[in-house]
Parts: structure tokens; C-alpha cells; sequence
């Protein structure tokens, strides 16, 4: 939990950055990308959070069953609580793999090439290093 809150606060922060420019900069079809890859993990890390919180009670539940002796109980809640914190992991996955695609975003508004994907980024990182073709 206290990694996705990290995540969130972090996001939180980027978006009053992201704000900032975007009053200075008038509009640019970037930040609009930006802004809309971000509402977008916005609403995974809301998710990925609940899925956490949802798996710590019933993980709680559990731990209440098993304290009453409830088999059956104990048995569910538990699978429960194990249901929704891989959900809660897919979900951060995703946005993980989201964020990713933001960073992309971000590089191609800096470079100059086609090319505007991390890969194509790194591979002229290297050319340039090895003094290949630019």
C-alpha cells in the first residue's frame, strides 16, 4: 500500500507540473497527450488501491475466522484476499506499462528523428556513441 500511495503522490505531483506548463506553453498537442495518459493511470492507481484495501479486509476477515474456527470461512476469505491482491497487481502492471508509453511521449517531444518510440530513442543513444549513422 505504501508503494501505491508513492505512485500516487508522485503522480499528484507531476500533474501541478504538468499544469504549470501547461499555462506557459499555450495548449501544445503534447501536453495534451500527457494530460490524458495521466487521467488514465489516475483511474488504475484509484483501482489498483481499492483492490489493495479490498484484499487487506478480507485478509482481516481471515484472520477473524480463524479466530472463530470457521473452516469454510476461512478457506474463502482467504482465497478472497488473494483474488484481489493479484487484481490489484495486474492493475499496477498495467500502469506501469501505461507510464512507459508517457515517458515515450515525453522523449518525443524532445527529439528530432521518426522515430519517436523509447526503442528508436535508445538505439541513437548508442549509434551516437559508437559513431554510426545518426
Amino acid at each position: 500500500m505504501l508503494a501505491y500511495t508513492n505512485r500516487f503522490l508522485a503522480l499528484a505531483a507531476l500533474v501541478r507540473s504538468l499544469h504549470a506548463k501547461y499555462l506557459e506553453h499555450n495548449k501544445s498537442g503534447v501536453l495534451h497527450g500527457q494530460i490524458k495518459n495521466l487521467r488514465y493511470r489516475l483511474k488504475l492507481i484509484k483501482q489498483m488501491q481499492a483492490m489493495g484495501v479490498v484484499s487487506f479486509v478480507t485478509c482481516i476477515a481471515c484472520m477473524y475466522c480463524i479466530y472463530v474456527e470457521h473452516q469454510f470461512l476461512i478457506e474463502l476469505t482467504f482465497a478472497l484476499s488473494l483474488l484481489f491482491f493479484v487484481i490489484s497487481l495486474f492493475i499496477s502492471l498495467l500502469e506501469i506499462q501505461v507510464s512507459n508509453k508517457a515517458l515515450e511521449l515525453e522523449l518525443s517531444d524532445m527529439e528530432e528523428g521518426d522515430d519517436s518510440s523509447l526503442t528508436g530513442y535508445i538505439k541513437r543513444k548508442f549509434d551516437k556513441k559508437k559513431g554510426g549513422p545518426q
